[in-house]
């Protein structure tokens, strides 16, 4: 599987450079067919999309940022008792107090405490009082933090990264390559968190941006990652309340990336949060206590909450690493922990302390919120659907937490888009949690990264890299209404309107499939050519031949229709339908136009998806070319079209 990716590198195929502005403008992808690049939403969708879009647009972000940090007021080191809690242990205290100078400062007595906020060591949750004041238990390596309250905004430094938590650890992390914490020192005599009001996180309207694996692995893909999504996201105004989450593998391996992808940050327009994924890893930490250490020194920390609007952002850490026999293959389902000594592996798992946490966090939180479950490591995942590791061991208890919410789970980590829909159903999901489908949706929210930026360069000056299910590199957004939200996948390079891609999967493609595959392993002769696939033969025909539709957030609810020739559309049907079944695999489960791409100039190969539709083209089309007519419509009525043309031919 990809995801297996060695710790500190990679090989994989080279990078073609060729000028491209996008997947279906490069000279391999012209293979397949020549669609015409005519997406247009109906009127209502492009409504929709201007309204939901300019929502939370706000002032210029670079004049109205909220620029500080948290305030920590070091020991004073007189002989006063310190307080301690019921069973002996210290104590940390502090305030929660309205910037009203925006110094981060809160001596003078000029600025009041914030009543009601939420703020945490990871473990316990508290809510402060009337002058803004928290007390929490302390032990020796926690992270104190707030779930910031809609209304108001937390610093940001001059990166856009959001500051609302301390990390403690007083002597600092064991020796790690990457440096992990440094020592803290004694407990601080106050950790202050400094608080400003914002109309934008108050809003009902909000967007969420959700950006799955940026994971860099040297400065060139750094650059990449800026030419590209972080051009895309730097022109948007749109999301200075909820901002962008970036759901982890931040880099990939290298820690020493971090003040790089800070300088990419800085370039974005809103308050900027991280979660850790299984290549922000500390991977020489012995334990699991540690293995996070360099993520949280630069960037947060590994679990948190925060509100804007009416929606409450739980950002999990569903990493865990090394994983353990006792702890992780208790039910002999993972016995890729069994040696962690020896074999150090990750697994997908909350653990106790977060679990307590959440509970605390949600018992906080009123039912009319809707709840925005975010994580690295998918709760579930079509992509590894009969895979625990690369699924939440939880599951079932996060459920029950949320029994009665209105929710929605975003993840990351399988470079795949999935926009799985409540009482969607897999088998492997069935056979590993025993559910019967899906309480609230869940969404794999792609990767920034696509495909480990594979592929060939585009003239914009980033690779194609496309997704193993064939969809291409993006970020998601999550437009808010109150409680409600509809979700959008944005291709980089591409505005809102490009949402599928079409091609032709024929016994010509099939067969080059299966002999593409097989050279690519032992690279002795020529190389199997595909031939011109906007080309279909009576052969074709004959042998089933479908007109393929990969409609990258297309779910349970949406429909695909085809015209040919102006004629009465037909409804294409979805390979996928989510009603229980296994993942279908191999060519003619396949995205022509991926994987056309794929075998050529590198990648994972698309031979399966959950949001591909296909239409079989009737075997008396006259000789000559066509045209088909494709409108995608999801689940929320928005609709989309693209054309494309192709020619039936007697023989080649």
């Amino acid at each position: 599987m990809p995801l297996s990716r060695p710790r500190f590198g990679r090989t994989r195929a080279g990078i073609v450079a060729l000028g491209a502005t996008a997947l279906a403008g490069s000279t391999a992808l012209a293979l397949t067919v020549q669609a015409a690049a005519s997406a247009a939403p109906s009127a209502t969708a492009a409504a929709t999309t201007t309204a939901s879009a300019s929502a939370a647009r706000g002032a210029d972000w670079d004049e109205t940022a909220y620029r500080g940090h948290i305030e920590v007021v070091p020991a004073d080191g007189d002989s006063t008792e310190k307080k301690t809690t019921d069973d002996g242990r210290p104590v940390i205290e502090g305030r929660v107090f309205l910037d009203s100078d925006r110094d981060s400062s809160s001596r003078g007595g000029r600025d009041r405490g914030v009543a009601g906020v939420q703020v945490s060591n990871g473990r316990d949750v508290v809510t402060t009082d009337r002058q803004g004041r928290y007390e929490l238990p302390a032990f020796d390596n926690m992270t104190v933090f707030i779930t910031q309250p809609a209304g108001y905004q937390v610093p940001v430094d001059d990166s856009n990264v959001a500051q609302f938590h301390y990390n403690h650890l007083p002597a600092g992390s064991p020796e790690l390559r990457y440096g992990g914490i440094e020592p803290t020192g004694p407990l601080p005599k106050a950790v202050n968190f400094p608080l400003v009001k914002s109309r934008a996180t108050a809003s009902m309207q909000q967007n969420c941006v959700i950006a799955g694996d940026l994971q860099t692995y040297n400065k060139k893909e750094v650059g990449y990652a800026r030419a590209g999504a972080i051009a895309d996201l730097s022109k948007r105004d749109d999301h200075q309340g909820c901002g962008p989450l970036f759901i982890g593998d931040v880099v990939g391996d290298d820690l020493s990336l971090y003040p790089d992808v800070k300088g990419l940050t800085k370039e974005l327009n809103g308050p900027v949060r991280f979660l850790p994924g299984n290549h922000d890893l500390d991977y020489d930490a012995e334990t699991a206590e540690h293995s996070f250490d360099t993520f949280r020194q630069h960037l947060a920390p590994t679990y948190y909450s925060y509100d804007a609007g009416r929606t409450h952002v739980v950002a999990l850490n569903t990493v865990r690493y090394p994983c353990t026999p006792d702890v992780d293959n208790a039910d002999g389902k993972h016995p890729e922990c069994n040696d962690p000594e020896n074999s150090p592996a990750y697994n997908g798992r909350l653990g106790e302390r977060q679990l307590a946490w959440l509970k605390a966090d949600l018992a906080r939180v009123p039912k009319n919120k809707l709840v925005v479950v975010a994580s690295h490591i998918p709760l579930l995942t079509f992509a590894d659907e009969g895979s625990p590791r690369h699924q939440t061991d939880e599951l079932l208890e996060v459920y029950e937490l949320l029994k009665g919410r209105k929710a929605v789970a975003v993840a990351g980590h399988t470079h795949s888009v999935e926009n799985m829909k409540t009482g969607d159903l897999f088998k492997g999901w069935k056979d590993i949690f025993g559910i019967d489908g899906l309480p609230f949706p869940h969404i794999t929210a792609g990767a920034i990264a696509g495909d480990w930026y594979s592929g060939q360069l585009t003239e914009n000056g980033y690779p194609v890299a496309v997704g193993r299910d064939g969809a291409l590199p993006g970020a998601l957004t999550l437009n808010v209404n109150g409680n409600r939200f509809k979700e959008r996948f944005t291709v980089t390079g591409r505005d809102d309107d490009f949402q599928m891609q079409l091609g032709v999967n024929s016994p010509t493609y099939r067969d080059w499939y299966v002999e593409r595959q097989a050279w690519n392993k032992t690279k002795e002769g020529a190389a199997p050519e595909l031939a011109d696939t906007g080309v279909v033969t009576r052969d074709d025909l004959a042998g089933t031949t479908w007109l393929t539709t990969n409609f990258f957030m297309g779910s349970t609810g949406s429909s695909v229709e085809v015209s040919i020739d102006g004629g009465k559309a037909r409804k294409a049907v979805r390979t996928q339908r989510a009603r229980g079944e296994d993942q279908l695999v191999g060519p003619e489960w396949s995205d022509p136009v991926a994987v056309a791409q794929q075998l050529v100039n590198g990648g994972s190969v698309a031979d399966r998806s959950m949001h591909l539709w296909r239409l079989e083209l009737p075997a008396g089309l006259r000789t000559g070319t066509h045209r088909a007519e494709v409108t995608a419509t999801d689940s929320y009525g928005r609709r989309f079209t693209e054309t494309m043309t192709f020619e039936v031919a007697d023989r080649r």
